[in-house]
């Protein structure tokens, strides 16, 4: 779908995706129908039907049996019931398993849920990455066999969202598998970019979400094995296996599916087609502006290919935000905001990068409306808006 004339050059492809034409008419058609898909009438049978086949869809899509895939309002609460729920089911069957450990890159959907547990007398454990943002396995597997039996959970993103670089989630579950211990990934940044097959990967548990690869917000799902235990966190109707209670969104549902077989069908050409765009716009960036540095794994396989995250220099991250949107090009600083106050992004952080270093850093995320044109009218208007930013952070340092 061509962009409007007058449309910004979006690169926040990471936070949400445009909707695909054809998940319209999925989300469109089906929300035109009536019908409970928990109700036994007619029309719920039809509601149940057009889950249950979207279940069939969304489970091949992914390397899944049906019966794996637990439907959630998105990627957070999927990581909330994971996290919560697996950390709690193993704690009550044995009081000794308290501790969690997971990247302290990891999203702040996984993050602050571990976060909640601790404060319910759990142990939280932060991993350690490299400069690139890839996870110290040497360090996992000091921190579970220094006492594996009292381990919950590890959890651990399969590409992260902000650098982009892919996590060795194979390692981690061989590291945890050893030990009986269960694995959850959110693996939002990587469905319908890499190869994400669920059954191979020895997971427990794995967080997909619908905006991410062209589907509406508001629908994702969580892949439970079978013999896994997790503790609810919505009582009500016990749908989906007890585990997640609720009304299903049948028209959701099928638009998530339909978006789902889109990206994965479509995977390597749009793996190609990102990677060369994102090599692109680093490059001709980097010519316009030398001083700028890229964060995340330089290697093409061990990072995710829509993913640019750059930091300038004697800039705030922020400042060139709000310069660039007025310019028209749409990005993100990839940082958490609390109360209106900006803070420094904890995946720079972890990195090892400096506080100035991780404020004055930008996402340029890519997706499937991405084109050649975006790039260029980032590149032109971005030294400029580079010259402006440094310029406010000097006078404010005058200032101060």
């Amino acid at each position: 779908m061509p962009a409007r004339p007058d449309a910004p050059a979006y690169f926040d492809h990471a936070a949400t995706t445009p909707v695909r034409p054809e998940v319209v008419e999925v989300l469109v058609e089906q929300l035109q129908r009536l019908g409970n898909p928990s109700s036994l009438h007619a029309s719920g049978r039809q509601a149940r039907r057009v889950v249950e086949e979207s279940r069939e869809t969304i489970a091949g899509a992914l390397g899944a049996r049906p019966g794996d895939v637990v439907f959630t309002s998105g990627g957070t609460e999927a990581d909330n019931l994971a996290v919560k729920g697996i950390a709690s089911a193993r704690r009550a069957a044995d009081p000794r398993r308290t501790r969690m450990l997971a990247p302290a890159i990891e999203h702040h959907a996984v993050l602050d849920s571990l976060e909640a547990m601790a404060d319910q007398g759990m142990q939280l454990e932060l991993l350690e990455v490299d400069s690139v943002g890839r996870l110290d396995t040497a360090a996992l597997r000091a921190h579970v066999e220094r006492d594996p039996d009292s381990i919950a959970l590890v959890s651990c993103m399969w590409a992260n969202n902000e650098v982009g670089t892919v996590q060795p989630v194979g390692d981690v579950v061989q590291i945890a598998r050893t030990h009986g211990i269960p694995v959850h990934s959110d693996a939002v940044q990587a469905v319908g970019v890499l190869p994400v097959d669920f059954d191979h990967s020895g997971l427990d548990a794995l967080t997909v979400s619908a905006h991410k690869i062209g589907g509406p917000v508001g629908v994702g799902a969580l892949l439970v094995q079978r013999g896994a235990e997790v503790t609810p966190l919505l009582h009500g109707g016990g749908q989906e296996r007890q585990i997640r209670s609720g009304t299903l969104d049948a028209a959701g549902i099928a638009a998530f599916a339909r978006a789902l077989e889109i990206a994965v069908g479509r995977r390597a050409e749009h793996h190609h087609t990102l990677e060369a765009l994102r090599e692109d716009l680093v490059r001709r960036v980097s010519a316009a502006v030398p001083e700028v540095l890229v964060n995340g794994d330089p290697r093409p396989d061990h990072r995710l290919p829509g993913i640019a995250h750059l930091s300038f220099p004697g800039c705030e991250g922020d400042s060139l935000l709000m310069l660039l949107d007025a310019a028209g090009i749409e990005c993100s600083t990839g940082s958490a905001c609390t109360a209106g106050v900006p803070q420094p992004s904890h995946v720079l952080l972890a990195m090892g990068h400096d506080e100035d270093r991780a404020r004055g850093s930008l996402r340029f995320s890519l997706g499937h409306t991405s084109t050649g044109a975006d790039v260029d009218r980032l590149v032109a208007a971005l030294p400029g808006v580079v010259a402006r930013a440094r310029d406010a952070g000097l006078l404010n340092r005058r200032v101060s």
